[in-house]
């Protein structure tokens, strides 16, 4: 089941009254009816993309707020809500700053290489918005369950690197250049140990579909034997969104702003919206991984329907693992950012030195670990 098994669904139950049957599934019919919902599944997730990265960048404003005990933004919104608490104040800071970058001026250097300068942004916010196909967000709420999902996200990884070195390569600044030189070399350092803290998973399932993986956790989360595995992917995905501690390749103190330098305006905010929808994936496909997706620990289950007097409200299940499963993610974001807002930035050789002389021998050691476990365990009953 996907997004669109329930499209056809709902399109049943409006349509089968007036034409007494089921909408064919084939044809001319069924094909325009496959193009109309595969539209607006894009749709959702351009929508759910661009309200997250809302909701993350308030959200981010206030905890760094609460962490370094300062004021986060506390006046554009209603006045009557900031006097509750600092949570509730400055609720429309971040759409100002979003008509703000929309009306700035943009500007390219002279030295920039127009094409690639102008790609670059659309390249990195393509990548981000691809992720979201193969991710399970409830039972049956995935656009498409791919066989490969979890190949597929690696692959679509290796695009932030392509546009990272685009910008940086194509401002015509040196401080850009750079930026992407240490992006690229951070991201080809933990790509590999982050493979290996996905494999373990993958391993003890026997298949590289989300799906498969997250049912399989249905009495045990992977968490629990894939400890290590769960470090090493989750260290090496924040090194490899560029988030503080591992934020060298815009380090501002020593690059000024690195391969975003210079960029402004919308094409900026494509970068910064990318940057914070990231995070949400690395955190949704870690849920998906280690912590049982939109599952219950200790098998667990929630009612498929609730009847409230003569309603009946079904597909509850599915409506309360999505909720779970949000739950589960955003925390793991939260603590991202407690991240960023905690610890100093890493030197370069620190940074390559831990990727390829801890993570990389650790990722290793648990794929040689479950392998192991895995012969031994069928003989052990």
């Amino acid at each position: 089941m996907n997004f669109e098994y329930y499209l056809w669904k709902l399109t049943d139950l409006i349509a089968g009254p007036f034409i007494h049957t089921q909408v064919p599934r084939d044809g001319w019919t069924g094909l325009i009816l496959h193009v109309i919902f595969m539209a607006i599944v894009v749709v959702i997730i351009l929508a759910f993309l661009a309200l997250d990265a809302f909701f993350l960048i308030w959200l981010e404003r206030k905890i760094s707020a609460r962490i370094q005990n300062r004021l986060g933004p506390m006046v554009s919104g209603p006045r009557w809500l900031a006097k509750f608490s600092m949570w509730t104040g400055g609720i429309f800071q971040t759409l100002w700053d979003t008509l703000k970058l929309m009306l700035k001026e943009d500007i390219i250097n002279r030295r920039a290489d127009r094409l690639g300068f102008m790609l670059a942004p659309f390249i990195c916010m393509a990548a981000t918005f691809m992720a979201f196909l193969v991710i399970p967000f409830g039972k049956g709420l995935v656009a498409q369950d791919l066989n490969i999902g979890v190949l597929y996200l690696v692959a679509i990884g290796s695009f932030a690197v392509i546009a990272i070195l685009t910008a940086g390569w194509s401002s015509g600044s040196k401080y850009s250049l750079l930026g992407g030189l240490r992006s690229a070399a951070q991201i080809i350092s933990y790509e590999v140990p982050m493979i290996f803290g996905i494999l373990g998973p993958v391993m003890i399932v026997g298949s590289l579909s989300l799906v498969d993986i997250v049912e399989a956790q249905k009495n045990t989360w992977f968490f629990v034997p894939q400890i290590l595995a769960f470090l090493v992917y989750f260290i090496s995905a924040t090194a490899e969104i560029n988030r503080t501690p591992f934020d060298l390749p815009e380090a501002e103190s020593e690059l000024v702003a690195g391969f975003v330098t210079e960029y402004t305006g919308m094409r900026f905010a494509m970068f910064f919206l990318a940057e914070f929808t990231n995070m949400f994936i690395i955190s949704a496909i870690a849920v998906s991984l280690f912590f049982g997706g939109w599952m219950l620990p200790f098998g667990l289950e929630f009612p498929k329907v609730i009847q409230l007097g003569n309603f009946v409200i079904p597909y509850i299940d599915i409506l309360l693992g999505a909720v779970v499963f949000f739950i589960k993610a955003y925390f793991f974001v939260i603590v991202l950012m407690w991240f960023r807002w905690t610890y100093p930035r890493v030197r370069v050789d620190h940074l390559l030195g831990l990727g390829w002389k801890v993570l990389l021998p650790v990722g290793f050691l648990n794929m040689l670990l479950t392998g192991i476990w895995m012969m031994i365990k069928p003989r052990g009953g």
